[in-house]
């Protein structure tokens, strides 16, 4: 399992520590991932996914997870985020007809 959130894409970064003697050494910088249950009102399920702390706080601002996943872009999502968003637009294209 990687260390990037499947929504944001936010992966591990590299750096280094500095001492007090500045001396550099490689370090890695790891994202704040949770595993957190999200409701899709559209699909009336549950969805477990594994994101960061950052994206959460997103998801909660724009109004829940339908709402973030409809205007989140396409090339930063991970395979799964894809499908859910793909399902989601096609039962709320189906909604307003039915």
């Amino acid at each position: 399992m990687s260390r990037t959130c499947e929504l944001t894409a936010k992966a591990v970064m590299s750096g280094n520590n500095v001492s007090h003697a500045n001396n550099k050494t490689k370090r890695r910088f790891l994202p704040n991932l949770v595993k957190v249950t999200l409701i899709s009102e559209a699909l009336n399920q549950n969805v477990r996914l594994r994101i960061s702390a950052n994206a959460l706080r997103s998801v909660e601002h724009r109004g829940g997870l339908d709402a973030f996943l409809a205007k989140a872009d396409v090339a930063e999502l991970s395979q799964r985020a894809r499908l859910l968003k793909k399902q989601i637009a096609k039962k709320l294209a189906d909604q307003p007809a039915a």
